[in-house]
C-alpha cells in the first residue's frame, strides 16, 4: 500500500502534495526492487535470506565415516558429525536526497507541474526519482556484495574482502598473471578449476563468478580471438564464427557454469556454490527499520523541496570457507 496526502490550494487553484509513504506489498515490492535486482541476485548467483534481524547464524552439517561394520549393538563413532557455522550480519543504511521543484520547471516535466505558482512535483517525476533510488542502489549493492568494505560509508565487508581475510579458504596457487587477458584467460580459469576442492568440484550449483572484464575476455578468447586450444574452438572461434557465436547466453568451464558478476572486483575470481553463498536482508521483518518516504516539505516549511529518505538492512557471507576458492591477480 502507498499512501498519499493530498492538500488544497485556495486562489490559484489546487495541488496535491506528494509526501508519499511506502507501506505493506508496495514497501516490500520497492525494497526488493532496490536490494534484489543486481545481478548476482536477480540471476541467481547467491542464496537470499529475506529475513534477518540483525544476525543469523549459517550453519552447515558435514558427515565422515557414518558407514562402519554392522554388529549387534549401537556404537556412536566420535567426530562423525561436523557442524560449522558463520555469523551473517545485517547493517541498516539509507538513502537520504533532496531536489528542488523550481529545478524541473525548464524541462519538459513543466508541462505536468501546472499553471499554479504553488507547483507540484509530478507524479511521473516522483515514480521516476524512486525507479532512479531503486537502481542505485542495487548497483550498489551488487558492489558491496563482491567488494564492498565494511570501513567505507554504506558498504559491508563482501565476499571477496571476507575470503581474503580467510585462512581457511583456498587460494589459487601459481598466479603470475597481473591483467587479464584473450591470451591467458582460458589458462587462469584452469588454474581456478585445479584448486576447487575435490568435494566441492562437479556439484550442481558449482559456479565461476568473473567480474566483467574478466568475462569479456574469455567471450572473446572463445571467440578464436586468443590463443584458445581445445573447447570447439580455433582461429575463428566457436563453430567458426568468430565474434559472433555469443549472444549473451550462459557459459561454462570445463562444465563449470560461469557467472558475470559486475560488482566483483577485477582482480578477482570466485568458485563456490550458490548454496555456500548467502545475502541477507531485513526484507520482511517487523522492526521497523524498513522504509520509503517522498516528502513534500512545502508542507512542513513552506520551501520548494521535496526529500527521498530510503531505509534498509543488508549484509552478505559464505558458509563453509574451505569450499571457497579465491583468485587474486599478481
Amino acid at each position: 500500500m502507498r499512501k498519499t496526502n493530498l492538500r488544497t490550494i485556495t486562489g490559484s487553484g489546487s495541488v496535491d502534495s506528494i509526501t508519499t509513504s511506502y507501506e505493506g506489498q508496495y514497501l516490500g515490492q520497492l525494497i526488493s526492487a532496490a536490494l534484489l535486482s543486481g545481478d548476482t541476485i536477480d540471476k541467481g548467483g547467491i542464496t537470499v535470506k529475506p529475513n534477518v534481524k540483525y544476525k543469523e547464524v549459517v550453519k552447515k552439517l558435514d558427515t565422515t565415516g557414518i558407514v562402519t561394520d554392522a554388529t549387534c549393538d549401537f556404537t556412536v563413532t566420535a567426530d562423525q558429525i561436523t557442524l560449522s557455522e558463520r555469523i551473517l550480519q545485517v547493517d541498516p543504511y539509507q538513502v537520504n536526497l533532496q531536489v528542488c521543484k523550481k529545478d524541473f520547471l525548464s524541462d519538459y516535466l513543466a508541462l505536468e507541474m501546472g499553471n499554479s505558482a504553488y507547483t507540484n512535483l509530478p507524479s511521473s517525476f516522483a515514480d521516476y526519482i524512486m525507479a532512479h533510488v531503486v537502481a542505485k542502489v542495487a548497483e550498489k549493492t551488487e558492489q558491496n556484495i563482491w567488494g564492498g568494505l565494511v570501513a567505507n560509508a554504506g558498504e559491508f565487508n563482501g565476499i571477496t574482502v571476507q575470503a581474503l581475510a580467510d585462512a581457511d579458504v583456498n587460494d589459487v596457487p601459481g598466479v603470475t598473471a597481473t591483467a587479464f587477458t584473450a591470451d591467458n584467460i582460458i589458462d587462469e580459469l584452469g588454474k581456478v578449476v585445479d584448486a576447487i576442492p575435490a568435494a566441492v568440484y562437479g556439484k550442481e550449483d558449482l559456479h565461476i563468478y568473473l567480474p566483467t572484464g574478466a568475462f569479456q575476455k574469455y567471450v572473446r578468447a572463445l571467440g578464436g580471438f586468443g590463443a584458445i586450444t581445445g573447447a570447439g574452438g580455433g582461429a575463428n572461434g566457436v563453430d567458426n564464427r568468430g565474434s559472433l557465436w555469443y549472444d549473451n547466453g550462459g557459459l561454462s568451464f570445463e562444465g563449470i557454469k560461469v557467472f558475470k558478476a559486475p560488482g566483483m572486483p577485477a582482480d578477482h575470481i570466485v568458485a563456490a556454490e550458490k548454496s555456500n553463498l548467502f545475502f541477507g536482508t531485513a526484507l520482511l521483518n517487523d522492526m521497523g527499520q524498513t522504509s520509503a518516504k517522498l516528502l513534500d516539505m512545502a508542507d512542513l516549511d513552506g520551501s520548494d523541496n521535496v526529500r527521498i529518505v530510503l531505509r534498509f538492512q543488508a549484509g552478505v557471507t559464505y558458509g563453509v570457507s574451505q569450499d571457497v576458492t579465491l583468485y587474486t591477480l599478481a
